[in-house]
């Protein structure tokens, strides 16, 4: 926690953040919560005259270490949003996914959320596991939406080098995919980006999608300004010995466009027609003609986000 707020002061100043200017802040990566409120203090401290009045402020958290009184401790602090890493409700389902909580535990931290009093409460969810069926991942939504929560972000399970997974405990099912998107948003859940519905949007994931300048603060974050990355060491001892020992990366141009068309078209943000070269509004104008996408005068937007890369690569070769 001290290399931390080492950095955070060295990036505040290279950042050059004023009073009142920081919109939205996000905790996660790891398990949050298992590091005590107390633990938090000073960040916070450090951080308060920095954040607007309405600023988002989200921390992710395990079902099995977020007690009622961790919740309560941060929400003490400013947390008005949780994500929960639930991922499903089927005890043997997070067995297999080798989560260390359970359908009831997650439940109960869901519902303790809203009883310490934080505003905005997220669920994540996972589907195209190994035995996935409609039925299983219905019953993990039902269960999701009869809980007090206004965002679900539902992922497909992606198989990571260096993890315990292997290719056979996943399934590729197109359909699912369909179905979960059309079962959440026919509750009032709005999908705003391709793994993304919400009554309430999360702004901090907004602000990744339009490209604005954030922060990365600690072992294996990365942060943005301008046209540079920034990359702390990812080896937590390196980090602790060196929080300042930062890689930066200047990204050309050329990236930077079409980063903005490829996230433009997985969420709602859309893409700016400026940014186009006129061999790219020509196309971009081929796939409005064949009602792939959508416009208005200044923007495009995409009306199917699981062909969003197929629709990238098109305007932008």
């Amino acid at each position: 926690m001290k290399a931390i707020l080492n950095q955070l002061d060295f990036e505040l100043k290279r950042f050059d953040v004023k009073q009142n200017q920081i919109t939205s802040v996000f905790i996660g990566g790891g398990t949050p919560s298992t590091i005590k409120p107390k633990l938090y203090e000073e960040f916070f401290d450090k951080l308060k005259n920095f954040l607007t009045a309405d600023c988002e402020i989200t921390i992710e958290a395990n079902p099995n270490s977020a007690t009622k009184e961790w919740l309560f401790g941060m929400a003490n602090l400013g947390i008005n949003r949780v994500s929960f890493g639930v991922q499903s409700f089927n005890d043997e389902k997070l067995k297999q996914l080798g989560r260390s909580h359970d359908k009831n535990q997650a439940i109960g931290a869901i519902n303790n959320a809203q009883k310490v009093g934080i505003e905005h409460i997220s669920c994540d969810l996972i589907y195209n596991a190994k035995n996935d069926t409609k039925e299983l991942i219905e019953n993990d939504i039902d269960i999701a939406l009869s809980l007090p929560i206004d965002h679900i972000s539902a992922y497909e399970l992606t198989i990571e080098d260096g993890t315990n997974f292997k290719e056979k405990d996943k399934q590729e099912n197109d359909e699912l995919a369909f179905f979960v998107a059309q079962k959440i948003t026919k509750n009032s859940f709005y999908q705003y980006e391709i793994s993304n519905f919400g009554k309430y949007q999360c702004k901090h994931n907004i602000g990744y999608w339009n490209l604005e300048n954030y922060i990365g603060i600690g072992a294996g974050a990365v942060g943005f300004l301008n046209n540079t990355r920034f990359y702390p060491t990812k080896d937590i001892d390196e980090f602790i010995k060196n929080p300042l020992n930062i890689k930066d990366e200047i990204i050309s141009n050329n990236d930077l466009i079409f980063e903005k068309i490829f996230l433009g078209l997985r969420s709602k943000v859309g893409i700016n027609k400026k940014i186009l070269t006129p061999a790219q509004k020509d196309r971009a104008n081929i796939l409005v003609k064949n009602k792939k996408l959508n416009e208005n005068d200044t923007h495009y937007f995409n009306k199917n986000f699981f062909i969003s890369d197929e629709i990238a690569l098109y305007i932008t070769n």
